[in-house]
């Protein structure tokens, strides 16, 4: 997959960051993120990147753009159509319903952090828009926890490609292990920041 994804994005030169954008685009919007393969995309942008044919500072802007839009596209579907649409739909009720329930999980413990959470977790990546749309959060929240998110997540796969190098295709082998490890470090950040949060408070 990677190596495919080597070669096309090579001989599309500057028409690669439109590829970037389209794709993580459609990665983020709900459900089509179950099929595109964004993420690995974003790692081989990082690898161009080491070895000149892309920018980093374009490839990320471009990728947190296309994820920004397309997690709201996500989560305007959810508040327009509800839950109730997809059940309407069988064929894809069928298909999306598991993922869409821990999604829907994942929302419930998490709340507004689960949008910037979700960003790290392959199917909630997909999913958590659409759900916090379904549940009527305000949209100017829905859009800090999501445009954060999709900052950091283009930052760090695209430098994990980018510093990977030579070694780019142990990524592939990386990648679920990555997103694990990214959401560890996001939830290890938040508790040093709640903890450093309540020691300020008590000290005032």
């Amino acid at each position: 997959m990677l190596q495919y994804l080597v070669d096309a994005v090579s001989r599309l030169g500057n028409w690669g960051y439109l590829i970037i954008f389209v794709i993580a685009v459609l990665e983020c919007a709900a459900f089509l993120g179950l099929f595109v393969p964004g993420e690995s995309l974003l790692l081989v942008a990082g690898f161009l990147c080491h070895r000149g044919i892309l920018h980093v500072d374009l490839v990320i802007l471009v990728a947190a753009a296309g994820a920004t839009i397309g997690d709201n596209i996500g989560y305007q579907m959810g508040r327009g159509l509800g839950r109730e649409w997809l059940e309407g739909r069988h064929r894809l009720a069928r298909f999306a319903n598991a993922r869409l329930c821990e999604a829907e999980a994942f929302f419930e413990r998490h709340g507004g952090k689960a949008v910037f959470l979700g960003r790290f977790v392959g199917y909630a990546r997909a999913l958590v828009p659409f759900v916090a749309g379904t549940a009527a959060m305000p949209r100017r929240t829905f859009f800090i926890y999501n445009a954060a998110g999709a900052v950091l997540w283009s930052v760090l796969v695209t430098l994990l490609g980018y510093f990977l190098g030579a070694s780019w295709k142990l990524a592939e082998k990386w990648m679920g292990a990555t997103s694990v490890a990214l959401t560890a470090a996001v939830f290890a950040a938040a508790g040093i920041v709640w903890v450093l949060g309540r020691r300020h408070h008590r000290g005032t």
